[in-house]
């Protein structure tokens, strides 16, 4: 029998490192302990009742066949509509792409924009599976240290000083994964200008829209008509399982959008596409405002909690449900410091190697989706552990 040989893809491909931390927390539940989960970066807030109701709704009634490539129009239309409502963007629903989930539309804009030997510009530390999609089509994350000073952003200023002959496009994420951070309108708009200069595309990851606090998060569309956005329903209306996003893009890329989309994957999920049409109701508008709210509390409660042990946070997060903590002043390795939290005390964290290179050992990533009152315990547990 021949001797299975993998391509060379799969070996360049990093794993994902959250779920294996995921993987062995469940393992722990399994054997009677009680496991804080703040590694994962899903809502602890089931589906909204509406959006379920919807979702049984279209199952009861056989809408479970193939849909258009680039989603439902009525789907479409909402989508726009919410850009009108929040952002004042008069979007052309035309230009929205229904995707199975924003990893999907991640895989679209990828494979649109970057050829095999090409590059995107990306910040590090940031979204670990933004740069292993690229390798998967050949080409490579360029990825740009950064830091405090720029509250872990991309500016003008590091996306001209690090483009080159390879680079093809700029990916953006605000509010960002891992920081939290949010880049606003201004700057957005000035890093949308230096990458036109540059004759380059900009990408913006805006998935945690609709969990910003203390401020409005911007839409890059205000500024810059022409950008890529990538979204989903799975942070802000609780959908992670139903796999379901959106890409907004250029009118002139639609037909090449489309067909990728037909051959990767024909299509997203008939039954998730008539659930997501009541994402945009009165009734699921106000549920995600209480978890907006929620979210936010959780937030101040745990960001001066950490900070009081001994765990840096230099710049505040105003978006997403994570904080991203320097941990020098207890450990030089995050992962051990990691695989100790979960062994000794059931305390599920996220290590920085996920996210980047740049500083990874120094840092972690807490994820505040869990009530006040699990993350009071789990305060508890982190200060027993570092005594």
């Amino acid at each position: 029998m021949r001797r299975q040989g993998w391509a060379q893809r799969t070996r360049d491909i990093q794993a994902f490192h959250v779920m294996s931390v995921l993987a062995r927390a469940k393992t722990l539940e399994a054997q009677g302990h009680d496991v804080i989960h703040m590694e994962i970066g899903e809502p602890d807030f089931s589906t909204p009742a509406p959006i379920v109701r919807a979702g049984q709704a279209a199952l009861a009634s056989g809408q479970t066949g193939y849909t258009p490539a680039l989603g439902l129009p009525a789907l479409r239309e909402a989508i726009a509509g919410l850009y009108a409502q929040r952002y004042g963007v008069d979007l052309d629903p035309a230009r929205v792409v229904v995707t199975p989930g924003g990893s999907a539309a991640l895989l679209l804009i990828t494979s649109l924009l970057v050829d095999p030997g090409q590059s995107m510009l990306m910040a590090d530390p940031s979204y670990p599976c933004n740069r292993n999609f690229l390798r998967l089509l050949g080409a490579h994350a360029k990825m740009i240290p950064t830091g405090p000073d720029s509250a872990y952003q991309l500016t003008p200023e590091l996306v001209v000083q690090h483009w080159d002959a390879s680079c093809s496009a700029v990916l953006a994420a605000s509010p960002s994964n891992p920081t939290g951070t949010v880049l606003s309108r201004e700057q957005l708009q000035n890093l949308a200008t230096s990458v036109e200069s540059l004759n380059g595309h900009l990408v913006v990851d805006e998935i945690y829209h609709g969990l910003t606090y203390d401020c409005r998060a911007s839409s890059v569309l205000e500024v810059a008509p022409d950008a890529f956005v990538l979204n989903s329903f799975s942070k802000c209306f609780g959908m992670t399982g139903w796999r379901l996003g959106w890409l907004i893009a250029p009118e002139a890329a639609i037909p090449e959008l489309e067909k990728l989309a037909q051959n990767l994957y024909i299509c997203a999920p008939h039954m998730a596409q008539v659930a997501a049409l009541a994402a945009f109701g009165e009734e699921t508008m106000a549920i995600c405002e209480e978890r907006r709210q929620a979210f936010h509390s959780r937030r101040d409660f745990l960001l001066p909690a950490l900070r009081d042990l001994g765990f840096a946070i230099p710049v505040t997060p105003e978006g997403a449900f994570y904080l991203y903590a320097d941990i020098q002043k207890h450990s030089a390795d995050s992962t051990s410091f990691c695989q100790q939290l979960l062994e000794s005390e059931y305390l599920a964290v996220t290590p920085g190697l996920d996210f980047g290179h740049y500083r990874q050992h120094e840092h972690v990533r807490f994820a505040y989706t869990a009530s006040l009152d699990r993350l009071a315990m789990a305060v508890d547990r982190l200060d027993r552990r570092l005594r």
